[in-house]
């Protein structure tokens, strides 16, 4: 009994050091493992979510008028938006004013205006000039005076907003909202309403595309995974060339296949197929062929994984039972390529719905997706709160499609039925 005891007492009180050896063995480990992903991670975070981040903040975030009119916005702050303001505010607004003309700011107040009010920023620029030459109140009366965008209440009412850092105006006028008069919020006139259209134009421009391309790489896959290594092999290489080249060049030889004068109008007139030039660029035809040719590698090479690994001889069991080579197909093998297309299809409709080069240069006018006035607010309008709500309303919906997609048609869901 007391060598089974002393036994019992050295495995229990043992074994407890050896845990703990265990325990740092894999922590070291899993530190050794974290530092090889660690650049990884960097380069992620620096490249992907800061810039994002940053996008998402610039949508809700503008500190313009606080920043440039900082003794205007401390007078609105007690403002109780009824009628105009007192005369401290307008001499409030004076007061900035000829200090932005010093610090040669009148511009972007102007700006900024000009976003809520089009030809705001002249009348801004104008009265931050005529300050020079007034030397005492009364203020109200001579800044009305001077221009009558502040005798505006709704003018008032939209620096009233500016009292704080962060505005819901980018956003609103994403979805062609805007405030009223009255600071609520009421739909954008006809002529400025234009991003429900851009939106629903982009989700049908995408969805078309990733039917084509499906429609289109199905039946490839399928010749790809059933034929021999050797052709398989050769087949893949074409399928693959074009994405070694450029998407500007894939994208400008469409543009001279596609005119009057190009290939495909001289063949389909030779096939006496046409009588004249069809119209095929600068259109919604010449978008939709152009994104689908980029677009079939990326839809056909996860179904043409998902069917080399499908096992010929289930097919073949089906057809020894007395199925027809439809019944087999449809029944049997069509069942298991479907994480394949749901794969590829997700890719390729989440990838057509940034694109801006392809119908920037083969679409019209009316062929624009979202990405276009994202780069126009960036590059030419010079207003990132519009091109950072665009981005943000586009990420969220993308999510949201993602999300709907898992829940309905989603890959484990696939798997499991």
């Amino acid at each position: 009994m007391a060598t089974t005891a002393a036994q019992t007492y050295d495995r229990a009180f043992g074994e407890f050091p050896l845990r703990i050896s265990f325990q740092r063995v894999e922590r070291r480990r899993k530190a050794r493992a974290f530092m090889l992903v660690l650049p990884l991670l960097l380069f992620i975070l620096v490249t992907f979510v800061v810039p994002i981040a940053r996008m998402i903040f610039n949508s809700v975030h503008d500190d313009t008028l606080l920043t440039r009119m900082p003794r205007t916005m401390a007078e609105l702050r007690h403002w109780d938006g009824k009628d105009l303001p007192s005369e401290a505010a307008f001499a409030a607004l004076a007061a900035d004013l000829k200090e932005a003309v010093e610090q040669k700011t009148a511009t972007q107040i102007g700006t900024r205006i000009n976003y809520e009010f089009p030809g705001a920023t002249s009348q801004v620029t104008s009265s931050a000039n005529k300050m020079s030459e007034l030397a005492s109140g009364p203020y109200k009366s001579a800044l009305i005076g001077i221009s009558p965008l502040w005798g505006r209440h709704d003018v008032w009412n939209m620096l009233r907003r500016g009292t704080s850092a962060y505005t819901a105006y980018y956003l609103l006028r994403s979805v062609d909202h805007q405030f009223g008069p009255d600071g609520q919020v009421v739909p954008s006139p006809r002529d400025i309403a234009i991003f429900q259209d851009v939106f629903v134009r982009t989700m049908a421009i995408s969805l078309g595309v990733t039917a084509m391309a499906l429609f289109l790489s199905f039946p490839v896959a399928y010749l790809l995974a059933t034929l021999p290594a050797k052709t398989s092999n050769l087949l893949m290489i074409m399928v693959l060339l074009p994405l070694w080249t450029s998407l500007l060049v894939r994208t400008t030889a469409w543009v001279i296949l596609l005119q009057q004068n190009g290939v495909v109008n001289e063949v389909l007139m030779a096939l006496h197929l046409i009588p004249r030039p069809a119209e095929l660029i600068f259109n919604r035809i010449g978008t939709v062929i152009a994104m689908t040719h980029i677009q079939l590698p990326f839809t056909l090479l996860p179904i043409y994984s998902v069917m080399k690994n499908i096992p010929d001889s289930h097919v073949r069991a089906a057809r020894s039972l007395g199925a027809g080579p439809f019944y087999a197909f449809w029944q049997v093998y069509f069942p298991q390529t479907l994480p394949g297309i749901a794969a590829g299809c997700l890719l390729s409709f989440i990838m057509c719905l940034g694109y801006y080069i392809t119908p920037a240069l083969v679409g019209g006018a009316s062929d624009q997706m979202v990405s276009y006035f994202v780069a126009l607010y960036t590059n030419e309008e010079l207003n990132w709160g519009m091109a950072s709500a665009l981005g943000a309303i586009l990420l969220t919906a993308t999510l949201v499609l993602y999300y709907v997609f898992n829940k309905v048609v989603g890959i484990d869901r696939i798997k499991m039925g």
